[in-house]
């Protein structure tokens, strides 16, 4: 591994706002020395990019595979909330992804998990208290209070999550935020608490009312939600406040890009290079104190290569100077064994999917695609042998969250928006508890698709009776320890099977798990029961 060389290039300082001709002398992986002088080489040596948030369990992949990926479209860091997998296996699985994360030349800047579980309305492996968030702060490896989504929590002073707070506040580490349509006196109280960011803008009104409290906008363009167009304008008015962010991307985009596309998205707008290049870096190295290196003599030698400063694609990409990604492939492989994991399911009976008609309306959950927010629809029910069933025609679709840390009745609900016209889809990334949820045009899809994910203890599934695709996710039920681009891969055949079962949705399996959020507006789906977002609270699936 040679760590010590010199590069020479149009050096790209954000620190300092400027270009120049130089050379960067690097010598066990620092820089020791920049030097400003012409040079025939035009390439451009510039900071590596930064995910501002990220789950990375959401990319179905190990730590250490996403790296792999991620290097190759010039990233170099992330700052990663484990809560998925802190909801499955509580502590020791975040512990799982830092000492994961280590095995590889990548930075990972991974943080206490603030909502384990989400709610108090449905069952997750494992509970992070206070006492846990505590430990965890502790700890060095830990770098922030992860994004705190039980918002009612905060506006309301829950003395639990009010000690959560004080904990980071005590060891110095910044608090994430998630807000989605909070607004006037609650956000008030929920960012004076000292809450900095949020990743949950969906306009430019509402993100300007959280930088007038001071907090930093995340731009979040994800496989599920995406918010860059609407946000991107305060790129021309308030770049200082921006950083971008992913939140969530599954494998076959990562394999496609990372936070570089939206690099490029927002040059190719019109967007100063300065002030899009530090949002896509310097922001959130500076916002959360992260340990990456600048292009500053005395860092370390993290940057990338590029050719066009106003197209930039990595051609190299180093971190710590090692050439960690070239031309688009990886240099470096760990494989993981170990495959952590609590999946208490036995199989699903047809009876378990059965809702008897009463002669009512039923509330559907209506979802949108490139959303996360639902509206609470009524409609007639489909009513065959006096029980409600799927209606394709009208895309009222039957779903389920089934219990996987305990055997209990599943719960049923009904769902607009997925488009399936034949088969079933079914997943054991749920956010955030992650139990089972699944989604299908007949009982009988599901039931085979829910049944098909059980045998894997965990996975993703698209069933259709002799066609079918599943992904095993062994790691938590959340995550493959398989190399990466062969469940990118496997991940691509399950999307475009759900899309030849009729899905019009850009990333089905992503609207799907997304759909068992609580914290979201505006009608969601636990184990226990439908759940009103705006009541905060169970309500039944009849109209009322």
């Amino acid at each position: 591994m040679n760590n010590s060389f010199t590069i020479g290039g149009q050096i790209v300082d954000l620190v300092n706002s400027r270009i120049f001709s130089g050379v960067v002398v690097v010598e066990d992986g620092k820089i020791v020395k920049i030097e400003e002088q012409p040079v025939g080489n035009t390439q451009y040596i510039m900071p590596g990019f930064v995910d501002a948030h990220v789950h990375v369990e959401s990319s179905m992949l190990v730590p250490s595979e996403f790296a792999r990926l991620a290097v190759c479209h010039g990233t170099v860091a992330t700052v990663s909330d484990p809560h998925e997998i802190g909801n499955v296996l509580g502590k020791e699985g975040v512990r799982y992804m830092v000492e994961n994360g280590k095995k590889v030349p990548f930075k990972f800047f991974f943080g206490a998990p603030s909502c384990v579980p989400a709610t108090a309305f449905e069952t997750s492996g494992f509970i992070l208290d206070a006492d846990d968030i505590e430990e965890l702060m502790a700890s060095p490896d830990i770098c922030y209070l992860s994004e705190v989504m039980n918002y009612p929590a905060v506006i309301n002073g829950n003395p639990e999550m009010m000690r959560k707070i004080a904990a980071a506040k005590r060891h110095g580490k910044p608090i994430d935020g998630h807000a989605p349509a909070v607004t006037g006196d609650d956000l008030q109280k929920y960012v004076g608490v000292g809450i900095t960011t949020d990743h949950e803008c969906f306009s430019i009104s509402g993100a300007l009312e959280k930088i007038g409290l001071g907090m930093k906008i995340l731009i979040r363009e994800g496989s599920a939600a995406r918010n860059f167009e609407a946000l991107i304008p305060l790129m021309a008015t308030h770049p200082d406040k921006l950083m971008f962010c992913s939140d969530d991307k599954h494998p076959d985009e990562l394999y496609e890009g990372h936070i570089d596309v939206l690099v490029r998205r927002a040059i190719e707008l019109g967007y100063d290079v300065m002030d899009v290049l530090k949002a896509a870096s310097l922001n959130a190295v500076r916002h959360y104190n992260l340990s990456v290196g600048m292009l500053q003599q005395g860092d370390d030698a993290d940057f990338i290569v590029v050719d066009d400063i106003r197209r930039p694609v990595a051609k190299q990409t180093y971190i710590k100077g090692e050439l960690v990604a070239e031309k688009g492939v990886p240099n470096f492989k760990y494989k993981e064994t170990a495959t952590p994991n609590i999946f208490e399911r036995p199989y699903l009976y047809a009876q378990d999917l059965f809702v008897p008609d009463k002669g009512k309306k039923i509330k559907v959950i209506e979802c949108f695609d490139g959303q996360l927010i639902t509206k609470c629809g009524i409609a007639e029910p489909k009513v065959v042998d006096g029980g409600i069933v799927s209606d394709v025609d009208r895309d009222i679709l039957k779903m389920v969250v089934v219990n996987r840390y305990q055997p209990n009745k599943p719960a049923v609900a009904f769902i607009k928006g997925f488009g399936l016209k034949r088969g079933a889809l079914a997943s054991s990334v749920a956010h955030d508890s992650h139990n089972i949820v699944a989604v299908g045009a007949t009982d009988n899809d599901i039931l085979h698709a829910v049944n098909l994910l059980i045998e894997h203890t965990g996975g993703v599934t698209a069933y259709c009776g002799t066609e079918m695709v599943a992904v095993p996710l062994p790691v938590a039920g959340l995550m493959s320890n398989e190399d990466g681009y062969e469940v990118a891969q496997a991940y691509k055949n399950a999307d475009a099977l759900a899309k030849r079962l009729g899905s019009t949705l850009f990333a089905p399996f992503m609207t799907l798990a997304f759909m068992a959020l609580l914290v979201i507006p505006e009608l969601k789906l636990s184990d226990r029961g439908l759940f009103d977002v705006t009541k905060f609270g169970i309500t039944s699936i009849f109209e009322e």
